[in-house]
């Protein structure tokens, strides 16, 4: 691959990985960042995940900027916001979180926010924020008490992963699915591309 083709993603999300993968991208590299994710006073969600994929970005990028070997690499990095309203709902660590925030979902709408920021080789920085929302169904006891027992609903933001088990409780979805996976592939091709990383070099055969 060609030093100005190298991508370092800025996580390490096997989700992210993997929609990469899904869009015939290999990082070059994986770098998670050990950032403080808490809210500020009042933050509003979207400026949450904009805020934190952009501080990822740049904790990457000062992590790598004297290592001749990744000169001229971009770096991805992203973050994914579950919020009921203005109510941001945490990553969920422990089942007593994950049941709290499965409750709150029940039979109601929220909205997922994934910021992606790209730093070029030149240093320039470039920014999304996407929004997709989602509807899940009224959850019974099982359901809840049945997720909480699968162990899928941890570390992930509002305690559900869309591409396993909780799909199913998913009544109604506007917007892109891959971004309530962690990355929205459309608009993340589409900043690569803009700024002249190509996105078409590991589609060929073989």
């Amino acid at each position: 691959m060609a030093l100005k083709h190298k991508l370092i993603l800025a996580s390490g999300s096997p989700r992210r990985v993997e929609l990469l993968h899904q869009s015939g991208i290999e990082p070059a590299r994986l770098m998670p960042m050990d950032i403080d994710e808490a809210p500020k006073k009042s933050e509003h969600p979207r400026s949450l995940a904009r805020r934190l994929s952009a501080e990822k970005g740049d904790a990457a990028f000062a992590a790598i900027k004297s290592d001749a070997a990744w000169q001229g690499s971009y770096i991805l990095s992203a973050d994914t916001v579950v919020a009921v309203g203005r109510r941001i709902l945490p990553k969920a660590e422990f089942v007593d979180e994950a049941a709290a925030a499965l409750h709150l979902l029940s039979g109601r709408g929220h909205v997922v926010y994934t910021g992606i920021c790209l730093i070029t080789p030149d240093r320039k920085a470039r920014q999304k924020v996407v929004e997709t929302k989602v509807r899940f169904k009224r959850l019974s006891r099982r359901d809840i008490d049945m997720y909480l027992a699968s162990g899928q609903w941890r570390g992930k933001a509002g305690a559900y992963g869309i591409q396993g088990l909780a799909g199913s409780f998913v009544q109604k979805l506007v917007g892109s699915y891959t971004n309530v996976v962690g990355l929205p592939l459309y608009e993340t091709m589409l900043l690569l591309a803009g700024e002249g990383f190509d996105v078409h070099a590991g589609w060929q055969e073989g």
